[in-house]
């Protein structure tokens, strides 16, 4: 059976994903998908350092300002979306690139995850979405997974409703937690012919470049764009707020603490979730680790990934092809 191919590119935030994408893409002639669970927003362009359409340079993306703020966007949906985009891709007779830090994304396609996502209605659901809403509802029904999933709501953020509610619903009707299946899910084998690359660096050096990218992005207008997304009625409770340098900016519009703080804020839980991006990807399998302090250049990063895709049979020995222009 032939499989699909399939060229993953990740690592933690601010490690230099985008630049090695464009270049990865011209070379075998490839399409990028964003696995980025902020980059699918419009409107949102600067706190979610989305490409540009000059930084694309030719490269058709997808996934990338599709949906407006107030939708919502879960797992579930992305994985549905990258299928489809995946689907075009290979009918045009290109490889798809999956690019980006949302680890779990990643896993959903690599590993074709079942989710089980139940899109009709149950009995359960409207009544635990009725106690949502009441005063205190939201918190009682987080507890309430954590109680009986606490691996789930380790995972879940108390404002992701949608996700809290699907787990409860999935203990109640199947007597075992949804993280015990979707851990089942997580071994399974892929389907497709792959590379799972992850980009990654000195700690110290990434560390750096993420309070430079920070500062950047303020003095950008990441402030206003934050302001315009709250005169537009976005609030801290939706998905696409959660963002990182949206929740915090929120907050200081809401005068909870100074705009320096909020600053300070952004880049410490910046700072944390690369970390936690890095601890992921090293509990993944199957993963090729690019570490920047081991190549002369970008060029040298690149020759040796051609090369883990020519070991793979994702390119022919001599296949190297430029994009045409």
């Amino acid at each position: 059976m032939i499989q699909n191919k399939l060229v993953i590119l990740t690592g933690p935030t601010a490690v230099g994903k985008t630049k090695l994408s464009i270049s990865l893409a011209k070379t075998i002639g490839g399409e990028i998908i964003s696995a980025d669970s902020m980059q699918v927003y419009r409107h949102m362009d600067i706190g979610t350092a989305k490409i540009t359409g000059k930084e694309m340079d030719g490269v058709p993306h997808h996934l990338i300002d599709v949906l407006e703020p107030e939708e919502e966007f879960d797992i579930v949906r992305f994985q549905t979306m990258a299928k489809q985009a995946m689907g075009e891709i290979y009918e045009r007779g290109h490889i798809p690139i999956l690019v980006g830090g949302t680890g779990f994304y990643i896993q959903s396609v690599l590993y074709d995850i079942d989710f089980l996502a139940h899109e009709e209605e149950s009995g359960l659901r409207k009544e635990l979405e009725k106690q949502a809403k009441t005063p205190g509802g939201a918190a009682a029904l987080y507890e309430r997974l954590l109680a009986i999933d606490p691996e789930s709501a380790k995972k879940i953020h108390a404002h992701n409703l949608k996700r809290v509610i699907r787990a409860i619903e999935f203990y109640e009707e199947n007597h075992a937690p949804i993280s015990a299946h979707n851990e089942d899910q997580r071994k399974k084998q892929s389907p497709y012919a792959f590379c799972y690359f992850v980009l990654n660096d000195d700690r110290g050096k990434l560390y750096a470049r993420i309070d430079g990218r920070v500062e950047q992005m303020m003095a950008q207008g990441l402030l206003s764009e934050v302001r315009s997304l709250k005169e537009r009625g976005c609030t801290r409770d939706m998905i696409s707020m959660q963002g990182l340098g949206y929740k915090e900016l929120l907050d200081h519009l809401d005068g909870a603490f100074s705009l320096d703080e909020a600053v300070y804020r952004i880049k410490r839980d910046t700072r944390h979730f690369a970390k936690r991006q890095v601890t992921w990807f090293k509990r993944e399998r199957d993963v090729i680790w690019l570490e920047r302090g081991a190549f002369a250049s970008e060029d040298a990063i690149l020759a040796d990934m051609l090369e883990h895709m020519r070991e793979k049979g994702i390119l022919e020995e001599t296949k190297t092809e430029e994009r045409s222009s």
